[in-house]
This record gives structure tokens, sequence and C-alpha cells, in this order.
């Protein structure tokens, strides 16, 4: 018997939540209705404070994956809900894709990709992450991974672009030993509140902006076509500048910016 269907949550009353340190789950994927989760403790990643082991930053240097933003949201958010053999069951039900996918439209929304190109060039997505952004705040939801360290890979690209756009505060919700090995770091859910309060305002550019500074430089094909809707060649404001993408950097490729950013201190 199938659920019955309950209408999108709306972009308004997510915000909202998320600017009240609550944001929506669901029991089953099948399920229609969501609860409103507070948790006591809260987990984030402090953007000076991202611990990369010396085996992803050679991965990252590599560019053993194109990355990219907002090129295939909605494959990412529903490659996080697929059932996985230590996860059976998803809180990502198709009212939680649905209401996520209204945010992404309303540029609330964003989503970091990692993929792979075969030997006839055709692109693989094999991991990423999704979650929500709102003034300097961006509140990571899920991750998944196809292969060894691709979201790894999307994370660190996800903190180096924040860096770059003046985001403060990347939120993780609840603590993993994947996260807390990353440089997460848990508070009481009122200081959460409190650093929320002083993330507001705007950043000084977007997470696309961002991307284009670091994603210049994919091999010719490489990165076409890449980040729908974001484009490429756009550099970021003068105040946005910390050094990355700049000079002899330029002719560096973008895993290589990326680890020079997330190693410099601002």
């Amino acid at each position: 018997m199938h659920a019955p269907h309950r209408p999108p949550i709306p972009v308004e009353t997510l915000l909202l939540a998320y600017r009240s340190g609550i944001f929506p789950m669901a029991d089953r994927r099948e399920d229609a209705e969501v609860f409103w989760v507070e948790p006591r403790e809260r987990a984030i990643i402090p953007l000076e404070g991202l611990h990369i082991a010396r085996s992803l930053r050679k991965v990252i240097r590599a560019d053993r994956f194109t990355v990219t933003v907002d090129r295939a949201f909605e494959q990412v958010i529903r490659a996080c809900a697929e059932p996985r053999a230590d996860h059976p069951e998803t809180w990502i039900s198709e009212r939680i894709v649905q209401s996520y996918l209204g945010l992404h439209r309303a540029g609330h929304a964003h989503s970091v990709e990692c993929w792979l190109t075969d030997a006839d060039g055709r692109q693989s997505l094999v991991g990423g992450l999704y979650g929500v952004s709102f003034d300097r705040v961006f509140c990571g939801e899920s991750m998944f991974s196809r292969v060894p360290d691709a979201s790894k890979v999307a994370l660190a690209w996800l903190v180096a672009l924040m860096r770059r756009a003046g985001f403060v505060l990347l939120d993780c919700q609840f603590m993993t030993e994947h996260l807390r090995s990353m440089g997460a770091t848990e508070m009481a859910q009122a200081d959460y509140r409190r650093l929320v309060e002083k993330a507001a305002g705007q950043p000084r550019a977007s997470l696309g902006m961002a991307w284009r500074s670091f994603a210049e430089g994919y091999a010719a094909g490489a990165g076409s076509g890449v980040a729908d809707g974001v484009g490429r060649g756009a550099g970021l404001p003068e105040a946005a500048g910390d050094g990355v993408g700049d000079g002899a950097a330029e002719a560096s490729s973008p895993g290589k910016r990326i680890v020079q950013s997330l190693t410099q201190t601002s």
C-alpha cells in the first residue's frame, strides 16, 4: 500500500528551520511524513581545521576525479538515498527529495560531484555530497561514495570552496568517526545557534564562482559542460583573493590548487 502523497516542504519553511537549527528527516523511504530534528550536540568542521591525510592529498593533487558543483544535484541526492550494506533503510524519502529539489531551484541547496572518465571519454558519477546554504552557512546533509576517496575529495573541495567564497560555518549535523577523522568537532546546540547568528550576512561570492576559480585547468574535455547553470571563466571579486588562482598558481592543476588552498591559513 502506497503512502499518501504529501506536497514538498515549502522553501520558506525549510530555510526558517535551518536558521533555527532544526532539519527534517523521515523514518523510511516510503514515508510521506517527516519529523523535525534538533540535535543536543552538533558536529561542525572548522574551515581552518580540516584534516587531510597525506594519501588523500595525493589523490586530490592527481585530479583522479573531475569535481563539479551543481551539475547533478538530483543524481547526488538520489545516490545518497540508496540503501547501503550498513544502512539498508534511508531517512531521505521521496518527499524530502522533492523538497530539496525545490531548495536547489531556489539557490539554497548545492551539490559537489566527483566523476571518473573512462577510456571512451564517458563520465560516471562516483561520489559527492549535498547540503543547504543560507547566509554564510552550509549545512551538509549527506554524502556517498562508489569508489574509494570520492566523498572525501568532495568534502575537501567543499571546504576549499567555502573558504574561497567567504562562508564561515560548515554544519555536519551528527558526528561520525569518518567526520571526526577529518577534523569535525562537537558542540552544544546553543553554541551552534550562536555561530549561526554570527554567520548572518552574504558571502562575498557563490560556491559556483569559487568553483570556477579552482576548476579552470581541467584537461580539455574533462571539465567541459560541468556545473550546469554555473558556467566557466568568471573570477572572484578581488576581496576574495587568497593567493589561489593568481600568478604562478594559475598554471597548476585544479587539485593542486585545492590542496594549496587548504594548507594555507587565511
